[in-house]
């Protein structure tokens, strides 16, 4: 995990996102830094990348996703100033993309499903019962998740199942999360502002500075020993806005055995996708 300004997440190892940031070169010419000097052409570092600027941003990052490279910077920055970064980081840069491009080729085949499919759902595995009516609706009746398709959708029965997934999923996963967030908050004296769940594409967990706490609704594919170990670590942000060693002690207060749960996320964490 990275910290990244002034938000802290948990990285979603299925997209495989890492950066790194720094601020004005010491030494650097303002001509350099404001881009007066003529842009460079880009050297042969052993990996592609690309350049992307924005008017938003304070600093430069490198930002490593699926094994390709991209380095963000302010508008005005000059290409000399951000190759000269890039060319400092490259052995991290290539050891992350081994990194990733060995994951990558580990990555499992799409689901498919059909009657009779098991879905993981936190310690439970749920066996699929499709069936046909006037209207599209899902359920669960103990470990068997129903799910009616519409005779009216023009969509393909696959698709009409995913999108019926996906809902029934999120819709656990904001009851879950929410629960188990108070709950955890209400035993540290900590104020959790709102909670919420989204199909982000670089991290399992956010924690803002206003506090308010985003999960990733695809955890619950995973153990409940992992969704509680995502819960104490997010809520623990709620103290501490940083990854300080106060930090993990306070995450170990609460999850002892965060440190197998953190690695068994990194190592599994890509095969969690419905």
């Amino acid at each position: 995990m990275t910290q990244h300004l002034l938000q802290y997440f948990l990285f979603f190892p299925r997209i495989f996102p890492v950066d790194i940031h720094c601020a004005v070169k010491a030494g650097s010419s303002m001509a350099d830094w404001f881009g007066l000097k003529k842009d460079t052409p880009k050297p042969d570092l052993g990996f592609e990348f690309s350049i992307a600027r924005s008017a938003r941003r304070r600093s430069i990052s490198i930002e490593i996703r699926q094994a390709q490279v991209v380095i963000r910077a302010p508008i005005g920055v000059a290409q000399s100033v951000l190759i000269d970064f890039l060319q400092q980081k490259a052995a991290w840069v290539r050891e992350k993309i081994r990194e990733q491009q060995q994951t990558l080729s580990t990555l499992p085949e799409p689901r498919s499903y059909m009657q009779g499919s098991e879905i993981p759902f936190m310690d439970e595995t749920l066996t699929l019962v499709i069936g046909r009516g006037p209207r599209a609706a899902i359920a669960r009746i103990d470990q068997q998740l129903h799910v009616i398709l519409s005779a009216r959708a023009r969509m393909a029965d696959e698709t009409q199942i995913r999108q019926l997934l996906s809902r029934w999923y999120q819709q656990q996963a904001l009851n879950i999360l929410t629960r188990k967030t108070t709950e955890l908050t209400r035993s540290m004296g900590l104020v959790c502002t709102q909670v919420s769940i989204k199909a982000t594409r670089s991290k399992w967990g956010h924690c803002t500075s206003r506090g308010a706490i985003q999960y990733n609704w695809q955890i619950l594919l995973a153990p409940e020993a992992i969704v509680d170990y995502l819960v104490a670590h997010e809520v623990s942000h709620l103290r501490h806005q940083n990854h300080s060693a106060d930090f993990w002690s306070l995450v170990a207060s609460i999850c002892p055995t965060f440190k197998a749960d953190r690695a068994w996320l990194k190592a599994e964490g890509a095969h969690l996708c419905l």
